[in-house]
């Protein structure tokens, strides 16, 4: 049973840091539920208050971060609500109509697309598309940094 629960938990890691730089895995949510099936399988001894203060804070953390650390690049480099509504639509379906490479083109055209149809020039929603791809890539920092502390807090308790 602990062995399961560890391969479990490891595989979890692993889509969760992954999640980090393809927005179609569950990312945070995947690592945060590792905590549970370690509790569940094998025991939460290990977790006291404080564990599961600082784990649920990065947590929260990242989901805010994700959305906002995007957000800001874009708001940077001139674009508006609409950029930001196309980078987030264009993250999303990007990776589903190019795969991979879906994931740098897909925000980049959302924000172009979404400045377009609110009346901004092409090099401003050029402009706008470029902060899209800042924010992105400051995103996949902001997470594969906090989501690696979590993972490392978990191995500091549990070990």
């Amino acid at each position: 049973m602990i062995i399961t629960a560890w391969i479990i938990v490891i595989v979890l890691f692993i889509v969760g840091m992954i999640g980090a730089v393809y927005p179609v895995f569950p990312g945070a949510v995947a690592i945060y539920a590792a905590f549970f099936v370690y509790g569940f399988m094998v025991g939460f001894e290990p977790f006291d208050l404080w564990f599961w203060l600082i784990q649920s804070t990065i947590f929260v953390v990242l989901l805010v971060a994700d959305y906002a650390v995007s957000a800001l690049g874009v708001k940077k480099f001139g674009g508006t609500r609409a950029s930001v509504i196309g980078s987030t639509i264009g993250l999303i379906v990007g990776p589903f109509v190019i795969p991979v490479a879906g994931l740098l083109i897909g925000p980049f055209l959302g924000a172009v697309i979404g400045e377009m149809i609110a009346g901004a020039e092409w090099r401003q929603s050029v402009r706008a598309g470029v902060g899209a791809l800042v924010g992105f890539f400051s995103s996949v920092v902001v997470k594969l940094l906090l989501q690696t502390a979590m993972i490392i807090l978990f191995f500091i308790w549990v070990l």
